[in-house]
């Protein structure tokens, strides 16, 4: 008889979210080193939200692999930034040898963030999300590119209209049949979805963690961080988290509760008028809190 799995819901609490404690010893690199693969001439903020928010979680290094002129007006913004410039305006197949070789230097590789959705990008991210066989979060446009069963080692975070497109992809059949996570859990792997702003009988609108054996919950967030930017600001989170942490399950579930409770910060100050930029600044402030629990 086969073995059979049971998954187990969780809705994730402050206490649940126990982040690695920082030696006192360590130096440069030993708290997460991330690359960045991210951007095109029309989306230049996705890349460098996404990298923003990875220095913000603590991650000790972030390097943006970016199409040449992304990446510069990236250091413009920023001198924290370490860019690395690809010809171009858009990624293209020429760039994955180099990216590939580049990713084994780093703890995590965050991949899909405002690359564009044409055939040279989704051929591009497709190969590079096969390839690179260390961490990585797949987000955005990367998300379409790939199947769940093609790739290992990653956190994807979907939207539900991007995960509707992945499982489709993956041929576990349609969003919104029913049975989504027990579907999506079969084939999963090694894999986490990061599932945002999916809507549960018990909980209402949440995120949704997905392993191969757990589901856990997260219920922080509101209506302002529909605001554009703010799941390339959770993307990174989970990048930088990924790359202390080393888990990714709980990296994915860490990120989804400290992005929303930074958003439930900003709009007791704000209301609805925050944006993208003023929720990465704000990520600092709740992991503090979060680090004292530790």
């Amino acid at each position: 008889t086969q073995k059979q799995t049971f998954f187990v819901m969780h809705l994730i609490t402050a206490e649940d979210v126990k982040l690695r404690k920082r030696k006192p010893t360590s130096h440069k690199g030993q708290n997460g080193r991330v690359l960045v693969v991210a951007g095109s001439i029309d989306y230049i903020g996705a890349a460098y939200l996404a990298g923003r928010a990875a220095f913000r979680s603590g991650a000790d290094a972030v390097v943006v692999a970016a199409p040449e002129r992304v990446a510069w007006a990236i250091n413009c913004l920023s001198p924290d930034f370490i860019t690395k410039k690809f010809r171009g305006d858009f990624f293209t197949t020429a760039a994955i040898k180099e990216i590939t070789g580049m990713s084994k230097k780093f703890d995590v590789t965050l991949i899909g963030n405002g690359i564009g959705r044409n055939v040279r990008t989704l051929k591009f991210a497709a190969a590079i999300c096969k390839r690179i066989k260390g961490l990585k979060v797949i987000d955005a446009e990367a998300i379409s590119a790939v199947r769940l069963q093609d790739v290992q080692n990653a956190i994807f975070t979907p939207h539900a209209g991007e995960y509707g497109v992945l499982i489709r992809n993956s041929g576990i059949g349609n969003s919104g049949s029913g049975n989504e996570f027990e579907k999506a859990r079969k084939i999963i792997g090694s894999n986490v979805v990061l599932l945002k702003g999916h809507i549960d009988k018990r909980f209402g609108r949440v995120d949704a963690a997905i392993s191969r054996d757990k589901v856990v919950f997260n219920r922080t967030g509101n209506a302002g961080m529909t605001v554009g930017g703010t799941g390339d600001v959770l993307a990174g989170l989970c990048a930088g988290l990924l790359a202390q942490e080393m888990d990714l399950l709980k990296a994915a579930a860490a990120a989804a509760y400290v992005n929303g409770k930074a958003g439930d910060l900003l709009l007791r100050k704000y209301g609805w008028g925050f944006t993208a930029s003023d929720l990465v600044e704000q990520l600092p402030a709740v992991l503090k809190q979060l680090w004292r629990m530790s």
